[in-house]
């Protein structure tokens, strides 16, 4: 078990599955062709990225670096989250991106999702960390990998 603490941008308690991504997601790569299907869930769609390409990333901690891509990026996680077919988490290594940001808030505001946001958990912190591990998310920010 390692605990890492960052800072609770969209705070929540939460327990689930982790998906990891050593690279920046590229958002709108990821999650349009579940979207535009009106899908049930998110298999990520992101060729370039193959972290996390064809795995079910929806109601599992997403844990990333950064999200990367075009101007989109937060619309994208607004719609996934009013679809209700987002990660439950965005676990962040680095400061979350403006992008992601307002995604999530405008979700958490507009939408009445429930989506968490932790960024500055640290590079120790996507090392440490494995597809399919547990994580466990606390309203601070404290992310506990078991």
């Amino acid at each position: 078990m390692k605990v890492f603490k960052g800072r609770a941008v969209a705070g929540g308690n939460w327990k689930g599955e982790a998906v990891v991504s050593k690279a920046g997601v590229n958002t709108l790569a990821t999650f349009q062709k579940s979207a535009m299907a009106n899908a049930k869930e998110v298999v990520a769609a992101d060729q370039n990225n193959p972290d996390i390409y064809g795995k079910i990333i929806t109601g599992m901690a997403l844990c990333l670096p950064i999200t990367i891509g075009s101007t989109t990026g937060g619309l994208v996680i607004q719609t996934v989250c009013a679809m209700g077919i987002n990660p439950a988490c965005f676990l962040f290594s680095k400061h979350i991106d403006s992008l992601a940001a307002s995604g999530i808030v405008l979700a958490r505001i507009w939408e009445n999702s429930s989506v968490i946001a932790v960024d500055g958990l640290g590079d120790e912190f996507l090392e440490s960390v494995k597809t399919g591990d547990t994580v466990e998310v606390k309203e601070n920010g404290e992310v506990i990998v078991y």
